[in-house]
């Protein structure tokens, strides 16, 4: 079944590509640019509860940032966050616009914290806003028109994953690409919190590449069906820094 599901998403993709975008190099060109500091998410102000584990002293150099990291992304709300990246962009291969809405729902809900749901609601505003301005699509308008109705906010890895789809970048370049984005910002707060050497920030990117590729897989043959967090630690840190007396970051 999962060999099934792969062959069928490789052949929708390059479909896609084929009738949507001749050029691939203009499908990277777009994942770049969304994935890129320049573009206005406002992932920079978020630490997604890294900063309390500073405090707290779980976190203090390169290699209990590595394992913090690592193990969210594999285990925590990094995991869940790959999961609704590819059901989005299944979503979005098949322009199943009732299946995304399903997802997008979903995913608007599935938050452990407070401050988990605020931050994947202002970047996924910030994110679905600026797509719908600059790279205009009837599936986004419609996701935007649905979530506006109900009062649900647009989940990040949705709207990331849906665009890509979009535009014709196959899951597994995409996927691991925005996990990339997600830990190396996550990587910037430790660098700020701990502090860090930016040779030591490098040095904590490349030593979360594996835990990147191995989240990706698992995500690719999975569904709604294996969300879960097991990653207590990181959601409890969420927690605490609600209430953290000094804060640099919203989460």
């Amino acid at each position: 079944m999962a060999a099934a599901t792969a062959t069928t998403m490789a052949k929708a993709a390059t479909i896609m590509r084929n009738e949507r975008h001749p050029l691939p190099q203009l499908s990277l060109l777009r994942l770049l640019s969304w994935l890129s500091p320049a573009f206005p998410s406002g992932s920079y102000v978020y630490s997604h509860g890294l900063e309390w584990a500073v405090e707290a002293g779980d976190v203090d150099d390169r290699e209990t940032l590595v394992e913090w990291l690592g193990s969210d992304l594999r285990h925590g709300s990094g995991r869940n966050e790959a999961i609704f990246f590819v059901e989005a962009w299944r979503s979005g291969v098949r322009d199943d616009q009732a299946k995304l809405f399903e997802i997008a729902e979903l995913a608007g809900a599935f938050r452990g914290t407070g401050e988990f749901a605020l931050e994947s609601s202002q970047q996924g505003i910030g994110c679905l806003s600026t797509l719908r301005r600059v790279w205009p699509d009837d599936l986004l308008d419609r996701l935007w028109e649905f979530l506006g109705e109900r009062s649900v906010p647009p989940a990040s890895a949705v709207v990331h994953g849906v665009a890509s789809a979009r535009a014709g970048v196959p899951a597994d370049l995409a996927l691991p690409a925005f996990l990339q984005s997600y830990v190396a910002n996550l990587v910037t707060a430790g660098v700020r919190l701990i502090p860090l050497g930016q040779t030591d920030g490098q040095r904590a990117i490349a030593g979360l590449e594996q835990a990147v590729l191995a989240a990706t897989e698992e995500a690719m043959r999975a569904t709604i069906d294996d969300l879960g967090s097991a990653a207590f630690m990181v959601d409890l840190a969420s927690m605490a820094h609600e209430t953290q007396y000094t804060r640099l970051f919203r989460s």
